[in-house]
Order: C-alpha cells, then sequence, then structure tokens
C-alpha cells in the first residue's frame, strides 16, 4: 500500500506538475533522509540540512525520469547516496581513523546518553561505505539488496562493509566499557 500511495504522488507529480503532492514526498521522506545525513556527516546538521535539501531538488527535477523499477524510497535515497558522494569528492573528505577520541568514563545516571555518543563516536571510525552500509541497514533497517540498489555495490560487497563496520562498532564499544 505503501508503495501505491508513492507510485500515485510520483505520477501526480511528474504528469500534472502537482506540487502538493511532491510536498507529501518530502514530508514522508525528510526525516528518514535527514538522519542519513547526518550518521554520513558525523553530526553536521547544517551540512546534512544542505544535502537533503539538494536531495530533493534533484528528485523534483528529475521525477520523471523515475521509472518504478525499484520502489520510490529506494530511488530517492539512491539520490541522496550520489548526492553525498559528490559532496565528498567535491571537497575531498577523508576518514581520519587516529583522530577519532575515546570515551573514558561512563556516568551511570547518563547511560543512555552515553552510549549516543559512544555510538556517534564509534560510526566516525567506519569508512564511507561501511558507515553508509550500516546506517542504511541499522538506522534506516534497509535490506541488504536496498541497500545494494542505492549505493550501487553487488549485495557481496554490501555484506563485506557491513561485516567489517559492524566488527569495528563492536571492537570500539568493547573497547570503551560495553559488553
Amino acid at each position: 500500500m505503501k508503495e501505491l500511495d508513492d507510485i500515485s504522488l510520483v505520477t501526480q507529480v511528474a504528469v500534472f506538475h502537482n506540487r502538493k503532492a511532491f510536498d507529501k514526498l518530502v514530508v514522508k521522506y525528510q526525516s528518514p533522509i535527514r538522519r542519513f545525513f547526518l550518521t554520513q556527516t558525523r553530526g553536521d546538521q547544517q551540512l546534512s540540512d544542505d544535502l537533503a535539501q539538494d536531495t530533493f531538488v534533484k528528485a523534483y527535477t528529475n521525477i520523471t525520469k523515475f521509472q518504478g523499477l525499484s520502489s520510490f524510497s529506494t530511488w530517492l535515497y539512491r539520490i541522496a547516496y550520489n548526492t553525498l558522494y559528490d559532496y565528498f569528492r567535491r571537497n575531498k573528505i577523508t576518514d581520519d581513523i587516529d583522530g577519532v577520541p575515546a570515551v573514558a568514563s561512563r556516568n551511570s545516571e547518563n547511560g543512555d546518553s552515553n552510549l549516543k555518543m559512544d555510538l556517534k563516536d564509534a560510526m566516525q571510525i567506519l569508512s564511507d561505505k561501511e558507515r553508509s552500509c550500516v546506517s542504511l541497514q541499522l538506522i534506516e533497517g534497509q535490506s541488504i539488496d536496498k541497500i545494494a540498489e542505492i549505493t550501487g555495490m553487488n549485495q557481496g560487497t554490501v555484506k563485506s562493509h557491513l561485516s567489517r563496520g559492524k566488527q569495528k562498532l563492536t571492537n570500539y564499544l568493547k573497547q570503551n566499557g560495553y559488553d
């Protein structure tokens, strides 16, 4: 039913240039796309908002190219992934694994907030591709085949990035006092 609603809205936008229909798509997908960018940009809210806006502008201007071969959400995440990739390439952002600070102490009263901060720090040690795959699966709930469609990687490569990324997260959290 969800996909039929999306297809109906996409058709209204593509055929009738119905901006209210596109607004409904934006409202529906804005939070997940923004959350994806927040994870990828290591919490940079302004950059995440800018990238999300770019994604929706690209989606709107290219909506007639949507062929329905995948779900609209997969198509939109692919645009988001490409927008992020283009941003990283233009700005030559590289990973600095050695620059990630470890959190030294825990306060039991702030356990939830410490865990969130530690997870945010742990995500920073992942490569861009590992972070993309892990966040798409664990945060956005995407399946391996959907992640492969979104990223353009084959499923075996996605599985490898997921495995390495999860192992790095596990090791980092164990080193910082989690079981």
